[in-house]
């Protein structure tokens, strides 16, 4: 995995193509005002619908974007974790297809690495009031019980750790995704376990956000599942699952600006 650019997007994908076309404009505009050395990366996770067209019609245009493509539908996990093993960048960024967070918010995340972390993740709780669509209360409700059971099995005490925005220098996406093995929707707070336990810094970062209807989490399935997910994770590290962690470590400041062009 060679570095070849500053910034690694990393859009995993479902039958999304009624949405990603305005999202992959977007993320291109902003990459071009800010005059970043980028590469997009959308992962097509068995799509049943033209998102690999869609891609590959977008890329014909723009040589910064490539497709990486899931051998069947796999999960969201799996799809950010071939995302990012594919990725050349200095930084790796991951964004859901919808971009909750919008695409604007990363230079937030970008500081924080520079300031000296390991993993900076969007947070939509740190600062409720940047929030401008919220779930319903019964997703609230879910989301604030399966934080709490979070802290109490897995020792993570994050605001929130299943904001679909996060960044990772290289450094540590190399030493934590390949340790990664949850699939679905838990593979978040396997991450930041993970990165916990191998002593890198997380740097938990206000994002503006906002709920889509349109979300494929169905809180009482997915839930429940995503519960389960998280006791494989604590079994995993009970039984050595995870092997000898790597020594993580905060690098402080980046070295040279790995956004710029120049």
């Amino acid at each position: 995995m060679n570095t070849s650019c500053g910034i690694s997007i990393v859009i995993p994908a479902y039958n999304e193509s009624a949405r990603l076309g305005p999202t992959l404009d977007r993320v291109l505009a902003f990459v071009r005002r800010q005059a970043w050395e980028a590469e997009v990366i959308v992962v097509d996770d068995g799509s049943r619908d033209r998102t690999a067209d869609l891609v590959k019609d977008c890329a014909r245009g723009n040589p910064i974007v490539r497709l990486v493509q899931n051998p069947e539908n796999r999960g969201k996990g799996y799809s950010v974790r071939n995302g990012v093993l594919h990725a050349q960048g200095a930084i790796v960024l991951f964004t859901d297809a919808d971009l909750s967070s919008p695409i604007e918010e990363a230079p937030k995340l970008f500081d924080a690495l520079e300031a000296g972390a390991d993993v900076a993740i969007g947070s939509r709780w740190a600062r409720s009031e940047l929030q401008t669509q919220r779930q319903s209360v019964g997703r609230q409700v879910m989301g604030r019980t399966f934080n709490l059971l979070l802290r109490i099995l897995l020792g993570l005490d994050f605001k929130d750790t299943q904001c679909g925005f996060k960044a990772f220098r290289r450094g540590a996406a190399k030493a934590l995704f390949p340790l990664q093995r949850v699939e679905g929707w838990g593979f978040d707070p396997e991450l930041l376990f993970l990165a916990r336990r191998a002593g890198f810094k997380v740097a938990e970062v206000p994002v503006v956000w906002a709920h889509d209807e349109g979300s494929r989490i169905h809180p009482l399935a997915d839930g429940s599942k995503m519960l389960l997910e998280v006791l494989r994770i604590r079994w995993y590290a009970l039984t050595g699952k995870y092997g000898d962690m790597p020594a993580g470590h905060s690098q402080g400041a980046l070295a040279q600006n790995p956004r710029s062009r120049t």
